[in-house]
């Protein structure tokens, strides 16, 4: 039994080593979100608004606001998490907070004035 604890420990200690994700994951993902909220928006300008009198017709577009929503809202934060950690690092929280606050508003006016 003392064998295989020595190997099991190794096992376990190689299973959890910390794993670095691809250099070109941010990109990857950063553009996966624009063409999701693209679609989304693409999709909601193709709505007439006489067909909107049926509820029936409610799903498609209520499914694209949200998912277009949520998708714009992960874009900015990525973006300005990127920002914010290839500017340096904040001298204390409260910078660290404006800073976020600022760049989370300035990504927000680019993807609205994109439209």
């Amino acid at each position: 039994m003392s064998e295989a604890l020595p190997n099991f420990e190794g096992l376990l200690r190689e299973a959890l080593a910390p794993v670095e994700p691809p250099e070109d994951l941010a990109e990857r993902l950063e553009g996966t979100l624009q063409s999701i909220t693209e679609m989304a928006a693409d999709e909601l300008q193709e709505w007439e608004l006489s067909a909107m009198r049926d509820p029936r017709n409610w799903a498609r577009p209520a499914a694209a606001l949200v998912v277009g929503s949520t998708a714009g809202v992960a874009l900015v934060l990525l973006r300005a998490r990127h920002r914010s950690s290839t500017s340096g690092g904040a001298a204390g929280v409260r910078n660290m907070a404006e800073r976020s606050l600022r760049d989370l508003g300035g990504e927000a006016r680019k993807l609205l004035g994109d439209r």
